[in-house]
């Protein structure tokens, strides 16, 4: 009997090994399966809530093509939201082959600054584009308006008013939202065709120290555009020289445009806003030009306190901006 007792409670005392290990699986819940391969993506959204109380929907898929990464934007929301919003979109900039949704300029924390924008009373959307090396242009172009036509189709799941759109980038990300500004309408193009009843127009477009023409562009970033514009200058074709170029694009129906450039610029010359300035003013299209002196790329300046400066003047006068042509604040 003490036998029979000692082998039943050797046995119970081996179970419980076996299954703190891992080795018996007789309770184990069964996985789901599908009749057909299940491609969707089961994990819950990553939602984030900042320090003023703005929510973050991070890494939202807006595009999926074959034979690419899934093309992701971060979403911000204010807290205490009352009906649709005014959306705005921000492009990284990184010479089209780097950079990512949460870093700009000097800025240490960028998804601070996004937040602050969005508590003003936006959504506010950070986007992923196909870099150069994956596919140069318009792949990048492409994403920014499939995006847009991704947000505008899921205006009432985000809480956006698609009527109230504007764009913003910097360096790189100031030439793709200056082309989606001035460039839009149609049917959509590229490889991802989603969405082709929602418009790809915006109603505004602010560009930081972007390129917005290639053929005037000096070889300061030959590398960078050479990749981006899969050719080599000056012998690219001259049709795709245009087509990338935002001030070919201008004409009497484009949105109102903020364009800030830096004096000391020597990746980007401050020459590139003041031409597209004129050539806007001449179409008769709103635009304001803005000249930082003594700062140069990302605003950096001869020191910290010059660059902080810099930085929030930018910022300053960009929210601004958006305040007045999304909500027509003086």
């Amino acid at each position: 009997m003490q036998r029979r007792i000692a082998l039943s409670l050797g046995l119970v005392l081996g179970l419980a090994l076996l299954a703190a290990h891992g080795q018996v699986h007789a309770q184990s819940p069964s996985p789901a399966t599908a009749p057909e391969p299940a491609l969707g993506d089961p994990m819950p959204d990553r939602i984030l809530t900042l320090a003023n109380g703005v929510t973050v929907n991070a890494d939202i898929a807006y595009s999926v093509i074959p034979g690419y990464r899934p093309i992701i934007l971060d979403l911000y929301r204010p807290a205490a939201q009352a009906g649709p919003l005014p959306l705005i979109l921000y492009i990284h900039g990184g010479g089209w082959a780097n950079g990512h949704t949460r870093q700009s300029g000097a800025f240490s924390d960028f998804p601070a600054v996004l937040a602050d924008l969005s508590a003003r009373g936006y959504v506010v959307a950070s986007l992923e584009y196909r870099l150069s090396k994956e596919a140069p242009f318009p792949a990048a172009i492409d994403d920014v308006r499939t995006a847009i036509r991704f947000l505008r189709a899921n205006a009432a799941r985000f809480g956006l008013d698609g009527g109230k759109v504007a764009v913003w980038g910097g360096s790189a990300g100031g030439q793709l939202a200056a082309l989606a500004a001035l460039q839009c309408g149609g049917a959509p193009t590229g490889e991802d065709k989603s969405n082709p009843g929602q418009s790809d127009c915006v109603q505004a477009g602010a560009g930081w120290y972007g390129v917005y023409d290639f053929a005037t562009m000096p070889q300061a970033i030959a590398g960078a555009e050479n990749a981006y514009l899969d050719c080599v200058k000056p012998d690219c074709p001259a049709d795709r020289v245009r087509a990338a170029s935002p001030a070919a694009h201008v004409d009497a129906k484009d949105p109102p445009m903020l364009l800030i450039h830096g004096t000391d610029d020597k990746v980007v010359p401050a020459a590139q806003s003041q031409q597209l300035a004129a050539t806007l003013k001449a179409a008769h299209v709103p635009v304001t030009l803005e000249i930082i002196p003594g700062v140069g790329h990302s605003w950096i300046g001869a020191d910290a306190a010059a660059t902080r400066a810099a930085s929030l003047r930018a910022l300053d006068l960009t929210f601004r901006f958006f305040d007045t042509q999304l909500k027509g604040r003086k």
